[in-house]
C-alpha cells in the first residue's frame, strides 16, 4: 500500500527506555515463532537455525559486568532487518546455554540496552516505540548534528546502566552479509565517553566494546526462487521475460550472473534518463575526473558500477538542491543529512501542536510536507545501493550473492511501483544464521591518547572506530 506523506505533523517526541522484564519474556517465548514467519505466517521461509561461534567470550563478560568489573557495548553487524532477532537469540539462548555448560553463573536477565534509529517508528507505527522502550532500548536521531536528549540517554545506559548496551555501527542496513559499509564514529565516542564518566565517578571498570557478526546463508540455494523473482523482476522492467531450468543447466550461476547485469543496465538507462528529462540533470562523461582508466571502462562490471555512483550522485544533488544542503561527505553521510533535513520539514520543531495553525499555516505546512516526503524518496534510491560493488557476485557466485542483490533491486522497483518506503521482499527459502563474537578491544587501554585535546580525541576516535571496522571485517571473513 502506499505510504506516502501528505500533511505536516508535530515534533518526533522522545522515548524513554522503561525496560519491563514481562516484555522481555514475552518476545523471547515469542521468538522461535518470529525467527520462522515474522510478521508473515503464510510465508514459513525464515531463520530455521542460528549457529553461535565464540558465545563463551560474552558469557565471561556477562559473569564481569555483573561482578562490576567491566562496562561494554556490543557493536553488531546489521545487514539485515532479521538482526535484532538473532542478537535476542544470542542473549536469551547461547549465551545462558554456554554459561550453564562452563559452570558460569549469570544472574537474569541475561539482555542488553540498545540504541535504534527513531525514524523506525515512523513505519512500523507506535507500537514498536513501545514495544523497544519496555525491552529497554533509547532512541536516537541519526541525521540529527546534535541529538541532546538522544545522546545523554544512551550515554548514562552505558556507563551507570543494570545491563550493557548493544549498538549497530553502521547505522542501518545494507543487504550484504559479505560487505560492511563505513562505520560511524559514535560507538567509539560512546566507548571514551563512558571511560570518561567512570573517571568522574571514581569507578575503575574497564570499558570494551565486543564486535558481532551476523552472517545468513540458504539451507538449500534457493535457485527456482530465484528464477522467479529475476522473472518478476524483468517483466516490471518491461524487458523479455527469462526463465531457467535448473533441472537442465550444470552451472546456473553463470545464466542468473548475465540476468542480473541485464537489469543493472536496463535500471540504469531508464533512471539516467528520467533525471534527464525531468530533472533537467547533465550526465557528466564518466572518465571526465580522470578517476576510472580505460581499461576499467572497458570492463562491463566497473562501468555499470561507474554509472551507479554517477547515477546516485545526481539523485543526492537533486534532493540536497531542494533542501539547500551542501554536498559534503560520503554517501551515507549525505543520506543521513537528507534524512534529517527532510523530517524538519515534516515533524515540525517549531510547531508546538501542529494542528492548532491558522489554516493557511496548516495547509503550507502540508505543501512542505508532502514535496519534502518526495524529496527523500531520490535518498531513499541511493541508500538501497549503497553498498554495491562490481565484484561482489563475481568474488564469490552463490546463491546467497546473487539473492542479495536481487532482493536490492527488488526494493527499488518496489519504491517506485508501490510508492512505499519500505517494500515487502518475497521470502526465497528457509535460511540459517552465522552470529560470530569477537575478541573485545578495550577502550580503557585508549584513553590516554585520546584525552589529550580535541585533536587527540578525533585521532582516538578515528582509529578505534578503524580497529573497530578492521575487526569485524575479519570475522566476516574467517
Amino acid at each position: 500500500m502506499p505510504d506516502s506523506i501528505q500533511h505536516a505533523q508535530s515534533r518526533l517526541e522522545f522515548i524513554p527506555q522503561r525496560f519491563n522484564p514481562f516484555v522481555l519474556r514475552l518476545a523471547q517465548w515469542l521468538l522461535p515463532i518470529l525467527l520462522r514467519f515474522r510478521l508473515r505466517p503464510w510465508l514459513p521461509s525464515g531463520i530455521s537455525r542460528i549457529q553461535v561461534k565464540n558465545a563463551e567470550t560474552l558469557a565471561e563478560l556477562y559473569q564481569q559486568f555483573q561482578a562490576g568489573k567491566v562496562r561494554f557495548l556490543m557493536a553488531f553487524r546489521h545487514p539485515e532487518v532479521d538482526d535484532p532477532l538473532c542478537m535476542l537469540y544470542l542473549l536469551s539462548r547461547a549465551v545462558p546455554r554456554v554459561a550453564r555448560q562452563q559452570g558460569i553463573f549469570l544472574q537474569y536477565p541475561i539482555h542488553s540496552h540498545f540504541i535504534y534509529e527513531r525514524g523506525m517508528l515512523l513505519w512500523a507505527g507506535d507500537w514498536l516505540g513501545w514495544f523497544f522502550s519496555n525491552l529497554g532500548g533509547t532512541p536516537i536521531r541519526r541525521g540529527k548534528r546534535l541529538d541532546k536528549l538522544g545522546i545523554q540517554n544512551a550515554r548514562n545506559l552505558f556507563a551507570n546502566g543494570k545491563m550493557p548496551i548493544t549498538v549497530a555501527p553502521e547505522g542501518a542496513t545494507n543487504g550484504h552479509s559479505g560487505i560492511i559499509s563505513p562505520l560511524e564514529p559514535g560507538v567509539a565516542q560512546f566507548g571514551f565517553w563512558c571511560v570518561e564518566d567512570l573517571h568522574k565517578a571514581n569507578r575503575s571498570q574497564e570499558v570494551l566494546i565486543v564486535p558481532i557478526t551476523i552472517q545468513y546463508s540458504y539451507v538449500t540455494p534457493p535457485w527456482a526462487k530465484l528464477n522467479w523473482l529475476l522473472s518478476r523482476l524483468e517483466a516490471d522492467c518491461g524487458l523479455p521475460v527469462q526463465t531457467t531450468e535448473i533441472s537442465n543447466v550444470a552451472n546456473p550461476e553463470e545464466i542468473y550472473y548475465q540476468r542480473i547485469l541485464r537489469l543493472a543496465e536496463h535500471l540504469l538507462t531508464e533512471m539516467e534518463g528520467f533525471y534527464q528529462r525531468f530533472y533537467h540533470q547533465d550526465l557528466p562523461a564518466i572518465n571526465h575526473d580522470g578517476d576510472i582508466d580505460a581499461e576499467a571502462i572497458a570492463n562491463p562490471n566497473q562501468m555499470l558500477i561507474a554509472r551507479l555512483r554517477r547515477l546516485q550522485e545526481i539523485a543526492l544533488q537533486v534532493a540536497e538542491q531542494y533542501f539547500g544542503l551542501q554536498s559534503q561527505g560520503n554517501f551515507i553521510d549525505r543520506c543521513r543529512r537528507l534524512e534529517e533535513a527532510g523530517w524538519s520539514y515534516i515533524y515540525r520543531d517549531d510547531v508546538e501542536d501542529i494542528n492548532t495553525l491558522p489554516a493557511l499555516q496548516q495547509g503550507l505546512a502540508d505543501w512542505v510536507a508532502a514535496e519534502a516526503e518526495l524529496r527523500m524518496r531520490h535518498m531513499r534510491l541511493v541508500e538501497t545501493f549503497v553498498a554495491v560493488t562490481g565484484t561482489y557476485i563475481k568474488e564469490e557466485p552463490c546463491a546467497e550473492r546473487f539473492a542479495e542483490t536481487a532482493l536490492l533491486i527488488f526494493d527499488m522497483i518496489a519504491r517506485i511501483k508501490n510508492n512505499t518506503k519500505l517494500p515487502g521482499r518475497p521470502r526465497l527459502g528457509w535460511r540459517q544464521a552465522l552470529i560470530t563474537v569477537g575478541e573485545p578491544i578495550s577502550v580503557t587501554e585508549r584513553w590516554a591518547k585520546y584525552q589529550g585535546d580535541r585533536h587527540s580525541a578525533r585521532v582516538g576516535v578515528s582509529e578505534l572506530t578503524k580497529e573497530l571496522y578492521q575487526s569485524l571485517e575479519q570475522l566476516i571473513k574467517a
